[in-house]
């Protein structure tokens, strides 16, 4: 009878969680397409604005999700401020009627948006790796900005968001930027986003990650699809590799699941830079997971590739 009482418990719970998980996914389409139609209310003030994308939500986590969706959806990368280092234009006044903001940019305007809401939001300033580059190679400044917010006591009820990531993306030289929203920059895995994301006060480092920056500058480097697909466990776990050509290296993730259609590597940068190599991958709804032998001595820069998008990227040293 407890065997029975036990399964049923457990059955209950699992019915729940995927109601629960499939229902905030329906309500953040909901939030997304509302504010969508709204469009980017350019003659408005920023309580204005906040008040007119956020009424129609009574609840906290539905607000910072429709603030979130307007300013990664309406403000631009600030291409030449984050070259120069500057940020003279980051007041939200400012930001709001350029339409354009460095990552502190970004973190100080939804930081006042939250607050016109009476949600305790706060702007985190730290580091991330953008380009295999990066990889062991710690800035002499931060580099970038996110937020926290607060809705309730415990250290549990603490949510990471970063507008500035989930807005796109820009390359190498910083001269391009792509607008390209992602949506799992919004109350973020933590597990995932401390592998992206170092603060510059250990406060703010919510549940484990990295003990150190060096440490946190020796991982790989993370892009946005992997939010997309949840990445979990990233094999190899560090970012500079080093192997020899006659012998395979073995490639896992954990992910979530979501269907996919192909993994690929591209090696190499630049004119340098490899077509993408499709792989002989499994992916069984909780690890994708393939090998691949390099068979040419070098040190150069590989990016798996999923579905397309840039997932994870390392640094590869090879050697006979």
């Amino acid at each position: 009878m407890k065997k029975n009482l036990s399964l049923l418990v457990f059955i209950f719970t699992l019915i729940t969680y995927n109601s629960n998980a499939q229902s905030t996914a329906e309500e953040k389409n909901i939030i997304d397409e509302y504010v969508k139609t709204l469009g980017p209310l350019n003659t408005l003030n920023i309580a204005t604005i906040t008040d007119t994308i956020t009424r129609k939500f009574p609840e906290k986590k539905d607000k910072i999700r429709a603030i979130f969706y307007w300013i990664a959806n309406n403000i631009s990368w600030d291409l030449k401020a984050m070259k120069a280092n500057e940020n003279k234009k980051n007041d939200p006044v400012l930001v709001v009627q350029y339409r354009k903001a460095t990552p502190l940019g970004y973190s100080l305007l939804v930081q006042e948006m939250c607050s016109l809401e009476n949600i305790r939001c706060l702007s985190v300033d730290g580091y991330i790796k953008n380009f295999p580059e990066d990889i062991n190679n710690k800035p002499d400044e931060i580099n970038h900005s996110w937020n926290v917010v607060q809705l309730g006591q415990s250290p549990e009820q603490w949510f990471y968001i970063d507008a500035a990531k989930a807005s796109g993306y820009a390359d190498k030289k910083m001269s391009v930027f792509t607008k390209y929203f992602t949506s799992g920059y919004f109350f973020a895995d933590r597990a995932l986003f401390n592998l992206d994301h170092y603060p510059n006060n250990g406060a703010w480092q919510l549940g484990g990650g990295p003990k150190n920056i060096k440490e946190f500058y020796a991982l790989p480097v993370i892009s946005n699809a992997a939010y997309e697909y949840g990445l979990q466990k990233p094999l190899p776990g560090t970012g500079y590799i080093k192997t020899k050509t006659k012998n395979s290296l073995l490639f896992s993730y954990n992910y979530n699941g979501k269907k996919l259609s192909s993994v690929t590597l591209i090696i190499g940068d630049n004119k340098k830079e490899s077509k993408p190599e499709p792989m002989n991958f499994s992916a069984n709804g909780k690890i994708i997971s393939f090998s691949y032998q390099f068979k040419k001595e070098d040190v150069y820069p590989v990016k798996v590739m999923v579905d397309g998008k840039e997932f994870v990227s390392y640094y590869v040293e090879v050697s006979e």
